[in-house]
């Protein structure tokens, strides 16, 4: 059975990078290439996957607009998706009891939980705050995988 194990696994053999997919107001799918990683979700106790994207992009404005998303992990040819309803926080994306300073740690955390690393978490900040960057978080409703059950 596909489980976050997994996700966790065949994300941290290609560097966190995986595709997610979100859709547009047509019902098309729109895919782009994100890194992401396994988290315990801010404030909760559950695991979610997350991200993190620039404010401005298409694959933010359609889950502002349809909050759900599918994200496909692989490694070789193996491979796992997570599908479920998304969740964004940043600038301009402010939930309650979430302040900037908030989300600027909350950013570093979502990075590294992709894979990432920095030497100046400084500029990281300066970087993510003029990109408008949010957090996005995605709750495992359906996981699906090629692995053996």
């Amino acid at each position: 059975m596909a489980d976050l194990d997994l996700v966790r696994r065949l994300g941290g053999a290609e560097s966190g990078l995986a595709i997610v997919a979100t859709t547009r107001a047509d019902g098309t799918v729109q895919p782009s290439l994100v890194n992401a990683g396994v988290m315990t979700r801010p404030g909760g106790s559950d695991d979610v996957v997350a991200f993190v994207g620039r404010g401005d992009a298409v694959k933010l404005r359609n889950m502002r607009q349809r909050p759900r998303a599918a994200v496909v992990f692989r490694s070789g040819w193996e491979w796992v998706s997570v599908e479920g309803p998304a969740t964004i926080v940043g600038p301009d994306d402010l939930t309650d009891g979430v302040d900037a300073d908030q989300v600027r740690l909350l950013l570093r955390d979502v990075f590294r939980a992709a894979g990432g690393t920095h030497d100046d978490w400084d500029e990281y900040d300066r970087v993510m705050l003029a990109d408008r960057r949010a957090a996005v978080f995605i709750t495992p409703e359906r996981i699906t995988s090629n692995a053996p059950r």
